[in-house]
């Protein structure tokens, strides 16, 4: 598992409109709110990404850019993004790699079924490239609001 103040792991990942985000464009130039959700379009998923959106203005007001993660294609992303007025960058880890460098894929539990799937979690990186936040546990309601906190208080 990562931890608050290491580097964060570079990657390359197209997002929703098939173009290539990297971590290192935004390095001395902007923080990175990085989180991974499990699957596009479903309650909790849904709730986090509006909420998100509702708060991109502040956001980018703090020099900081938001980008989605799960295993859903540019298309279902599209889809995703259109229904909503989603307002976030949305990357599609078709492979997993991303979730298995940032280390949010495993054993999940749901209703007594266990299945293999991403964990909600959030990652703060700073214009550095450094992690300022690291949490693997998200619930939905809220977390943007209390990522917002955390971004304003940096720099």
């Amino acid at each position: 598992m990562l931890e608050v103040n290491q580097p964060a792991p570079e990657f390359s990942a197209i997002n929703q409109d098939e173009e290539s985000i990297s971590l290192k464009q935004y390095r001395g130039e902007k923080n990175v709110v990085l989180y991974f959700y499990p699957k596009d379009d479903t309650p909790g998923c849904t709730i986090e990404a509006n909420e998100f959106t509702a708060l991109i203005d502040e956001f980018t007001a703090a020099d900081t850019v938001v980008l989605g993660v799960s295993k859903d294609s540019c298309v279902k992303h599209q889809k995703f993004i259109g229904k909503h007025g989603l307002k976030v960058e949305l990357l599609a880890d078709t492979e997993g790699t991303l979730c298995e460098l940032y280390g949010v894929w495993g054993l999940r539990k749901f209703m007594g079924r266990e299945y293999m799937g991403i964990g909600r979690s959030t990652f703060v990186i700073d214009k550095q490239g450094k992690l300022v936040e690291v949490n693997y546990k998200v619930k939905a309601r809220g977390h943007a609001q209390a990522i917002l906190e955390i971004v304003r208080a940096l720099d």
